[in-house]
Formats: C-alpha cells, sequence, structure tokens
C-alpha cells in the first residue's frame, strides 16, 4: 500500500509538471529570456519595462487585459516601425531591469527612468523623449498644501529613487515616505497615511486626477527628462539609431500627437521641442482609460468585472502550480538525496551536505533566485525565468526536506536496519525497503505544510518576470484600485491551490497508518 500511495504521489507530480511545462510554452508576457542578437542583424527589438504597475509608460490595458498600453509602449512601437524591427516589450520587474539590460536580456529599457547624474553613471541614455515636473496631490477634500513650501511638517509620499525623494530628503521638515508600487502610495493618501504626494506628473494625472478622491494642486515642482537606457558602451549605433528616430519623431510632430492622445503634452515639453502647435488630437487614450477604470456603480457591474478577472487569475494560478510543483519534485529528491548523505554517508559527504543545508537555509530565498537569475550568466550559464524560478525554490526548500528527513530517518529504530541486514539485504536495499517507508509515514504532514509554504513562496519569482498569482494581484489591483474584492479572489486561489494537497496527504496518512496496523496484526 506504501508504495502504491508513492506512485500516486509521483503521478501527481508529473502531472503537475506536465502542466506547468505546457503553461510556460503558452505564456506570452513572459518568454525565456535569451541573449539579443545584434542590431545589425536582429529584426526585433527587444526592449525592457515593468507593465506590472506601471500606468501609464506601460501596462496593461484595462479594458483588455491581454493587450498592452502606454505613452511608452506607443513610442517603441513608432521607433520600431522608423527602424524597421518589430518591437517586442519583455517584462521585468523594476529592481531587474537594468541588471536584466546588464546581462543583455534586451537591447534597451524604457520605464521612466529619470536623467540623473546618478543613473547616467550607471547606463547610457538615448535622448530625451518627453520632459515634466513634479506635482503635488492630495485628497479632494484637503486645503492648504498647494505649494511646496508647504509641505513642511507633514508625511510626504513619492517613489524611491526619484528627484522627489532627493528633493523632499533634502528638507528636515518633511517625513518622506518611499514606496516601490503607486498604487500601494495613493492608497495610503486615500486612508490618510499620508498627508500628500510628491510624484512625476504622468503619474499624477493618471493616478491622482483620474480619480475622484485625489486632485492636483500647485505649480508645478523642479524639472526632469526621461531617456531610453542601454547598457554602459554597448550597442552605441542602435543607441545613435534611436537618437535620430526620435529627432524625426519631433520633428514632424509624431512624439506631440503621440503624448496629445495621452494627454501627456506639457510645457517643458512644448519649450523644449519649439513646438508649440495644436495638433487638434483629441486624448482619446486618456479618455478610454478613464472609461475603463471608472468605480463600478452597484453589484452586478462590481460582479461582472471580477468575472472578467477571472481567466488572468486562472491563468496566475496555473503558473503558480507549475513552478511550485516542479521545485518541490526537486526539493523531494535533492532532500532525500542530502538526509541519506548526512546520516549513513561517509564522514565527508555528511560535511559536503550540512554546509549546503547551513549555507541554504542561512541566506534568503530572494537573494538565491535573483543570483541564479541574474548572477549566473555572468558565469555563461543562462536560464529561463521558469527554470531559474523551479531551480531557485526546489534548492532552498530541499534544505529544508531534508532536515525534515533526517528527523524521520532517526526515528526508524536502529534495530530496522540490522534486522534487514541480517535477512542478507544490502545496506541499500535495506534503506529502500526498510528505513524509507517508515521514515516517509512521519514526514508525509511535514511535506504537505512544506509544499503549501512553496506555494506561498512562489510569489518571489515575479521578481525575475515570471507572472504567477502575486503579480496578477498587483496588476489587477494597481489597474482598478480594488484590492478588497481582488484580493480575495487571488486568496481564494490560492486556498484551492493548496487544498487538494492537503486532501491527498490526508489519504495517505489514513492508508499508511492502516498498513502499519496490519502489519502489527500479522506480527
Amino acid at each position: 500500500m506504501k508504495a502504491l500511495v508513492l506512485r500516486a504521489l509521483a503521478l501527481a507530480m508529473v502531472g503537475l509538471f506536465l502542466q506547468g511545462a505546457a503553461a510556460l510554452a503558452q505564456e506570452p508576457e513572459s518568454p525565456p529570456v535569451q541573449p539579443v542578437a545584434s542590431p545589425a542583424s536582429a529584426t526585433v527589438l527587444k526592449w525592457g519595462a515593468d507593465g506590472t504597475s506601471n500606468v501609464p509608460y506601460t501596462f496593461h490595458d484595462p479594458s483588455d487585459e491581454n493587450r498592452m498600453s502606454g505613452f511608452e509602449y506607443d513610442i517603441m512601437e513608432e521607433i520600431g516601425r522608423r527602424l524597421g524591427r518589430e518591437s517586442q516589450f519583455v517584462q521585468n520587474d523594476w529592481d531587474g531591469l537594468i541588471p536584466g539590460l546588464q546581462r543583455n536580456f534586451y537591447e534597451m529599457v524604457i520605464c521612466g527612468i529619470e536623467m540623473t547624474p546618478e543613473h547616467m553613471d550607471a547606463v547610457d541614455f538615448s535622448q530625451p523623449y518627453y520632459m515634466t515636473s513634479e506635482r503635488i496631490v492630495v485628497r479632494r477634500d484637503q486645503a492648504g498644501l498647494d505649494s511646496y513650501e508647504r509641505l513642511g511638517g507633514h508625511v510626504i509620499g513619492t517613489v524611491k529613487d526619484t528627484l522627489a525623494e532627493r528633493m523632499m530628503g533634502e528638507r528636515h521638515d518633511i517625513t518622506v515616505r518611499g514606496y516601490d508600487e503607486e498604487s500601494n502610495m495613493f492608497a495610503d493618501l486615500r486612508n490618510k497615511r499620508l498627508d500628500a504626494i510628491l510624484i512625476d506628473g504622468p503619474i499624477a494625472l493618471f493616478y491622482g486626477e483620474a480619480d475622484p478622491d485625489f486632485r492636483i494642486v500647485g505649480p508645478p515642482v523642479g524639472h526632469l527628462s526621461y531617456g531610453i537606457a542601454f547598457a554602459k558602451g554597448a550597442n552605441i549605433e542602435l543607441r545613435h539609431q534611436v537618437d535620430a528616430a526620435l529627432k524625426a519623431m519631433v520633428a514632424d510632430g509624431t512624439l506631440h500627437r503621440i503624448l496629445a492622445r495621452w494627454n501627456l503634452w506639457t510645457p517643458e515639453m512644448a519649450a523644449w521641442t519649439g513646438d508649440y502647435s495644436e495638433p487638434g488630437v483629441a486624448p482619446t487614450e486618456w479618455q478610454r482609460y478613464i472609461a475603463a477604470t471608472m468605480p463600478t456603480q452597484g453589484w452586478r457591474a462590481r460582479l461582472k468585472r471580477y468575472v472578467s478577472f477571472l481567466p488572468l487569475i486562472g491563468k496566475g494560478a496555473v503558473m503558480t502550480l507549475a513552478v511550485s510543483a516542479c521545485a518541490m519534485v526537486l526539493a523531494v529528491g535533492l532532500g532525500l538525496v542530502l538526509a541519506l548523505a548526512r546520516r549513513y554517508g561517509p564522514t565527508w559527504v555528511a560535511m559536503l551536505a550540512t554546509f549546503y543545508i547551513e549555507i541554504v537555509r542561512g541566506t534568503p530565498l530572494l537573494i538565491q533566485i535573483l543570483f541564479i537569475f541574474y548572477g549566473l550568466p555572468g558565469l555563461g550559464i543562462r536560464l529561463s525565468p521558469f527554470v531559474a524560478g523551479v531551480i531557485g525554490l526546489g534548492l532552498n526548500y530541499a534544505a529544508y526536506e531534508a532536515e525534515n528527513y533526517r528527523a524521520g530517518l532517526q526515528s526508524v529504530a536502529r534495530g530496522q536496519m540490522e534486522a534487514a541486514t541480517a535477512l542478507n539485504m544490502t545496506h541499500t536495499q535495506a534503506l529502500r525497503y526498510v528505513v524509507v517507508p517508515q521514515a516517509f509515514r512521519v514526514v508525509v504532514p511535514v511535506m504537505t505544510n512544506d509544499f503549501i509554504s512553496l506555494l506561498k513562496d512562489s510569489s518571489l519569482v515575479s521578481i525575475i518576470t515570471l507572472t504567477e498569482l502575486s503579480q496578477t494581484y498587483v496588476r489587477l489591483s494597481s489597474t482598478y484600485f480594488d484590492y478588497f474584492g481582488t484580493g480575495l479572489m487571488v486568496g481564494g486561489a490560492y486556498l484551492l491551490l493548496g487544498l487538494p494537497f492537503v486532501r491527498l496527504a490526508r489519504m495517505a496518512e489514513r492508508r499508511l497508518a492502516v498498513s502499519e496496523r496490519r502489519s502489527g496484526a500479522h506480527h
């Protein structure tokens, strides 16, 4: 019976592995990251951005979540057309954009990157494609914080590592709170955890003015420019081609028309380009965004919107399950090898196993995943996001599984091994047929708990471009400013993913317990 249960678990894991492979093959947003070809021979123009919570730069269209949108997306489409190359967006987390650029995962990055001296030291920039200023956003019913000078004595939010953060950091009378996600910052303003927000003009418009709870106040503050980033000293020819394309777009008014559609043509852009014309272009993309994100009226409209989320949540759930199941297969196999090596192997093998376990348990999982994805390419080892995520999670959990199995092995009486060898079994046979099956019965509940924990920890693979459940939640909640309903749906998805394995583990426990009782009765 134990063998049947073991085979059932193994078949379940293999099935999930095949499902994960199919999901990976169908995943359009996070293709396997490969080195890009040289500009001279490439027909595809790969560029990176963080499209998760990045309105209005590059983001998933609220009216069609499978379609990318944004004024930077439109700019890159136009640049690709002018260069005679197909523009291809590559999703990456904000913190991984420049490391991905340096590892040649794409040829350039366009993601509202400010052309500051610090950034210019790290990357090469094209000529600016957009100029704007910082704006103050407050709640609709607030008064008084209508200038930069009046922000003193208040708690002000902004995005980390931006001009606004540096400006306010020089003032000792302002309490600055830096955020990674714009949506979290505006949620805190709505909930009165912040007194105001100082943020780039495009973000202020689309997150602030577009929301009936907020408004933009006061005159513009400061001046900033966005540029397209290239790896330092690389792709020089391509950078010159992009500069030429941008200059042509300014000269023939194409850039003006793109920005006008997004309601983003600014006085700073007019002064920089010398283009004070009125092209008569309606802000159609701005209007479409407002219509798509307008708060729903009534429970029927809200229910309809939630139903529209189901395909995305289902897709994220499949990716989460695939990564977790494949990683658990690796963790179970490697963990058993480590446990056996530590308990029954030669001294030097046991020491190596112990060293591995302590190193992995003593370092953060996030650092391990980032090292595998971004560090190993420095040694010539390039892995796709899916494979890197599976290996990172699997190697990490193998250390914890090894300790669980070691505890299970120690629970088996030493006389069992002696009795097996007395029956002319080899040491390996005694482990395989006598010791390990008894230890397995002890660790089944712990394995189930570890798999559920791994399901939740799989959210960390979003840092290497995989769109799983947690990334889906960030995208939907930041697009529609709905954290409650979307959070319940995603939380329910995690719960539904874990329940079948809890049920399977309980069945295995019961069957193993019955098998043990029957064995005792026969004796």
